[in-house]
């Protein structure tokens, strides 16, 4: 089965380094499963909101992070000691889960890293996958190395 990119996926695409956007539209050719990106390029305050699930208003206040985006009844996203270090905030990074949405089956996970794996190989672009983070991982995470 092939599969094509979705209008939320190309959106979601915009001001990404155009290496990783080649080697997601390349990934979406190869994958044998489906996926959206649902996000890439970050924006300051989807930092500061990330950044404030699972902290509380002291935590974020070293940061410069206004008490109002502390979460601190969920769950972590990020464990960045620099909430504005992420790799998203240069296009450097999306995130992809699979369609439809399953966060739960992270043998899915593999099977779109291992496409997008094959995708940057044919490229010759060099990525990273959030799955074989050391400390947390994080399965929808793919950027560049």
């Amino acid at each position: 089965m092939s599969y094509v990119l979705s209008k939320r996926s190309l959106a979601s695409l915009e001001g990404v380094d155009a290496r990783l956007v080649s080697v997601a539209k390349r990934a979406i050719q190869i994958t044998k499963q489906d996926f959206v990106i649902i996000e890439g390029l970050r924006t300051r305050e989807q930092m500061m909101i990330n950044y404030g699930k699972g902290r509380t208003s002291a935590q974020l206040a070293v940061h410069g992070i206004p008490a109002k985006y502390a979460q601190p009844k969920l769950a972590k996203v990020t464990w960045l000691n620099n909430p504005f270090a992420s790799n998203h905030a240069s296009g450097k990074a999306i995130d992809v889960v699979p369609y439809p949405v399953d966060w739960n089956d992270i043998g899915k996970f593999r099977t779109i890293y291992e496409a997008f794996q094959k995708a940057a190989d044919e490229l010759g672009v060099k990525i990273k996958w959030g799955g074989h983070f050391q400390k947390s991982k994080d399965y929808p995470h793919i950027e560049l190395a």
